[in-house]
């Protein structure tokens, strides 16, 4: 449609369609109206349109709490000890042990990798579109990053790449499409008795482990790339412990 006959009654059924779908958590749901927001707000500032009908319309709201699921650390041990092709299981330890995003990890080359340092660079993302692979760069300047990774993860990589004929610098890690990382991870995940999840959700699962270890909104905001802390306390907020009580008995000791 052209933007300038997009009224809020448009917006409403447009809405009203992807909720019916049932495929979309009330989360993304609400990032897709923000940037449906952007831009009209760009076309009145730039191209003189008169209103921008989202602030007519009430949006969508998120409910990050009801769209979240994880893995707690022994459900992850039960189900990678079930996978037995070697690079789905490299795959899915990135995924969990770094938090990345899935389209991070399919972009991931041998480059990028610092088995030094014990680090990976994320640079860019992975899309395919009309059968066509496609290497793009980040959507924010914070999703670029330099992620920490564990001893172990930097031995089960280094005993990847052993078997893989004529490495190269430019070499893909992980070459399996994403649908195919989610129907192999609910197969393992049946076999293993775990609860199902989606291949995004080993992201959340990542920032529960970081959580439940201590680390501040921060940390986890700049491991997970996440261009505003805002992002990371909307969506993991409840995972925090109530410190209330450790205040008021700091307060009391002092007091006393």
């Amino acid at each position: 449609m052209p933007i300038n006959q997009i009224t809020p009654n448009t917006l409403r059924q447009f809405n009203n369609k992807l909720l019916e779908t049932n495929e979309y958590s009330n989360l993304y749901l609400k990032k897709v109206n923000g940037q449906i927001s952007c831009i009209f707000n760009f076309a009145v500032r730039y191209y003189n349109l008169s209103s921008n009908p989202c602030k007519i319309y009430e949006r969508i709201q998120g409910k990050p709490k009801a769209d979240i699921q994880f893995w707690t650390l022994d459900e992850y041990k039960k189900f990678i000890e079930s996978v037995k092709d070697p690079e789905y299981k490299l795959a899915f330890e990135i995924l969990f042990w770094t938090g990345m995003r899935s389209e991070e990890l399919l972009a991931l080359t041998v480059g990028d990798i610092d088995l030094i340092k014990k680090e990976i660079s994320i640079s860019k993302n992975y899309a395919k579109l009309h059968k066509e692979e496609l290497i793009l760069t980040p959507k924010t300047k914070k999703s670029k990053r330099i992620v920490e990774i564990p001893i172990a993860l930097c031995e089960t990589i280094e005993e990847y790449l052993s078997h893989i004929y004529d490495c190269g610098k430019s070499t893909r890690l992980i070459t399996a499409s994403r649908p195919t990382l989610r129907v192999v991870l609910n197969k393992y995940a049946e076999t293993a008795g775990v609860k199902q999840i989606r291949i995004h959700d080993l992201r959340h699962s990542h920032a529960s482990l970081l959580i439940e270890m201590g680390f501040q909104p921060l940390v986890v905001a700049d491991r997970l790339g996440h261009e505003n802390i805002k992002t990371t306390l909307e969506v993991y907020s409840h995972l925090y412990p109530n410190k209330q009580t450790t205040v008021c008995e700091k307060l009391d000791a002092l007091m006393k």
